[in-house]
């Protein structure tokens, strides 16, 4: 049986850098095929390449048997190549049903037909078991909501094949298993699936083997259940990655109270959340999906108004109302949603670095251009941010080195409070570690607080909080979780290895 997709010996490179060299994917019809590596291995740029988003300097694409180079996303779509993108590009002032025709609006005559395209729409969203109104302005959606109206989009094309780009990082459980379902549905009917994403939990669950990338480089295909996360991660890496959890925190007692939160309360999502944080600390904040955990942030950072509560700087009461007073007050937030909070996407990275801090870079009613440049230029060194220079239009970037580029913006803001906001997802667990301890040396004089999904990402902290249904339910280090909090147990033992643990 012929593949139903190959790519072969792709090539590709911008202004110079080389993204793509030798890369290569092969794809079965009803088959989920998981496209791993780390950031800025390539995966994103292989997959534009066969939709048309970006044109290749050498190899071939074959498709249903015949070599193909596609120009344009709507000329990939004709011919039944679909992609769900990690990063979604949704006209806010348009309604659901609007967006999800757009370009393929149903007619009746030479007008638009409104009620046909909610009609369709309906139908879709029942196909995904989702309750999004057709008639709302996409705009008004949670990010997550917005994610399953791609995912939606992608599939009413009847597409032979699907690419999913990160499709999960902002959906909650229900919504990814909703989706999972779609997915097996998509493969019993013979549609081949390219599935991207950092979360081993999922690739294991949902794919049927794994292409590995590298540098750009293919590097080779596993068979999921014949493999392990570990040799995944030695595939990707080139040896075994641990993630080394904390038995002794470096802040002392007597450390100063920097941060002090009193019963913080908003609806259901917040009930009676207290803590200190102390100067240099490392406080990481877990639970399962619809914990709270963003919730508590948005709450600290002013981004969400509080039914009740109190919030204390340095020992005195704080007035937290909007972002602004939180910026104000010493706090930097760096969001799991980089798009619509952390970057200017259409905005270079030397502008998206310095944006927040511009008083540092003026001179009079200027800016000092060679400053900014200087600065930018450090951080994406030191931060290890793949780009062809500091001036590249921050869109052209993957993901993860967008993500690095919100990093950098707020280093140089230097904010006393840190709040991460599950803004390690879209890393990779090397990058992941590797960044966070690079962190960790340029923010000694910081307090940080780390909201995140994968444990691995919060095993470093001084002190661990566990939330579930809004209230807190353990506290303390990895190893006294894992025995004294059993929602804490269950989160590890589903994403980590036993030797992890």
């Amino acid at each position: 049986m012929s593949a139903l997709l190959t790519m072969k010996n792709i090539k590709k490179s911008f202004s110079g850098v080389v993204a793509l060299k030798n890369a290569e994917l092969e794809l079965n019809k009803g088959e989920v095929v998981a496209l791993m590596g780390e950031n800025g291995a390539g995966k994103s740029t292989l997959m534009k390449i066969l939709t048309g988003i970006y044109s290749k300097d050498e190899g071939t694409v074959t498709f249903e048997g015949k070599e193909v180079e596609y120009k344009s996303v709507s000329e990939s779509e004709e011919a039944g190549i679909a992609i769900v993108h990690q990063e979604l590009n949704m006209m806010n002032d348009l309604t659901v049903a609007q967006n999800l025709f757009i370009g393929k609006e149903r007619k009746k005559g030479f007008l638009i037909d409104d009620a046909k395209m909610v009609e369709d729409a309906k139908e879709l969203f029942e196909r995904l078991n989702v309750d999004i109104n057709p008639n709302v302005k996409i705009g008004n959606l949670t990010v997550g909501k917005q994610q399953m109206v791609e995912i939606a989009k992608a599939i009413s094309t009847n597409a032979k094949v699907i690419v999913f780009d990160e499709p999960t990082a902002a959906l909650t459980d229900s919504e990814i298993e909703e989706l999972f379902k779609v997915i097996n549905d998509l493969r019993d009917k013979g549609t081949g699936i390219i599935y991207i994403s950092h979360r081993m939990d999922e690739i294991n669950v949902i794919s049927d083997k794994v292409i590995v990338m590298r540098d750009g480089e293919y590097v080779g295909t596993l068979v999921t259940k014949e493999c392990t996360k570990d040799d995944i991660i030695k595939m990707m890496v080139g040896r075994t990655v641990f993630m080394e959890p904390k038995t002794k925190s470096d802040v002392g007692a007597d450390a100063e109270v920097v941060l002090k939160c009193e019963n913080l309360n908003r609806g259901k999502h917040v009930k009676d959340v207290s803590f200190e944080l102390r100067k240099g600390e490392i406080l990481g904040f877990s639970g399962l999906m619809g914990a709270g955990r963003t919730e508590v942030a948005r709450l600290i950072f002013g981004a969400d108004p509080m039914d009740s509560g109190k919030i204390f700087i340095h020992g005195k009461e704080v007035s937290i109302k909007s972002t602004k007073d939180a910026v104000n007050a010493g706090i930097g937030y760096l969001s799991e949603d980089r798009k619509r909070f952390g970057l200017l996407v259409d905005k270079s990275v030397e502008e998206n670095t310095c944006i927040s801090s511009l008083e540092k870079f003026t001179k009079g009613l200027f800016i000092d251009g060679a400053k900014s440049k200087t600065v930018s230029e450090k951080y994406v060194k030191e931060l290890k941010t793949k780009t062809p220079g500091v001036s590249q239009i921050i869109k052209k970037l993957s993901g993860g080195n967008q993500q690095k580029v919100v990093i950098a913006k707020w280093l140089v803001k230097d904010s006393e409070i840190l709040i991460f906001d599950d803004s390690f997802s879209a890393l990779d667990y090397r990058t992941d570690k590797i960044l966070r301890r690079e962190l960790r040396e340029r923010v000694k004089g910081s307090t940080s607080l780390i909201v995140a999904q994968r444990i691995g990402t919060i095993m470093e902290a001084d002190r661990i909080i566990v939330l579930e249904e809004g209230k807190i339910v353990g506290q303390g280090k990895h190893k006294e979780l894992l025995t004294t909090c059993p929602v804490y147990k269950e989160i590890a033992m589903s994403q980590l290895s036993e030797e992890e643990l």
